[in-house]
């Protein structure tokens, strides 16, 4: 099989179930960028000064986002209805397990007393990276749930992945031995 195909030459791409839609359309925008998350996922994944129980989870949520890229690649039917043949991993049960490890890496880093800046080592910064796309990603899919249906879940879930994100980078600031980064405020002109 070839990698490329030539079909999308004219703008256009096939969404799973056959429909064609052009590239631009809120809903390749919304699972591009959660494949666009992913992808930064996996750079955070790459980084070699990454705690390995944060590499694991980090393993977990790439395989979550290739869920979500496919449920979200995948339209509703006929009568507005959600596709019951996809098989997600993005469930209450999953949106749990994620709190609890924002709550285990809260555990183990000093209690949050300022903003920080997106910095603190390598794979510090790469997780607050990953963060700030999935972010995006979460916009992107709420905009596409504003003109078709989207599982609450999968809004739940994306929120719910950039707080984690951002737990790890303090767990791999502090690992690191940078800590965290305080933002410093601009002092008021006297």
């Amino acid at each position: 099989m070839k990698l490329y195909t030539r079909t999308g030459d004219d703008g256009g791409t096939a969404l799973f179930g056959g429909e064609r839609v052009q590239k631009d359309n809120p809903r390749v925008g919304a699972y591009g960028a959660v494949d666009e998350a992913n992808a930064t996922v996996g750079v955070a994944h790459a980084a070699v000064d990454l705690p390995p129980h944060i590499g694991a989870e980090l393993l977990l949520v790439m395989s979550d986002l290739f869920d979500v890229g496919a449920e979200l690649a995948t339209p509703a039917g006929k009568d507005g209805a959600l596709s019951e043949r996809l098989d997600s991993r993005i469930d209450e049960a999953r949106i749990t397990a994620l709190e609890n490890a924002i709550d285990d890496a809260s555990a183990r880093v000093p209690p949050l007393m300022t903003f920080v800046l997106p910095t603190g080592g390598d794979a510090a910064a790469r997780l607050h990276l990953a963060r700030t796309v999935v972010r995006r990603a979460e916009r992107e899919v709420v905009a596409l749930s504003h003109n078709a249906p989207v599982r609450a879940l999968v809004i739940t879930y994306l929120n719910r992945l950039s707080d984690a994100l951002f737990a790890w980078a303090r767990v791999a600031s502090h690992a690191s031995g940078h800590g965290d980064v305080a933002w410093q405020a601009k002092k008021p002109a006297r």
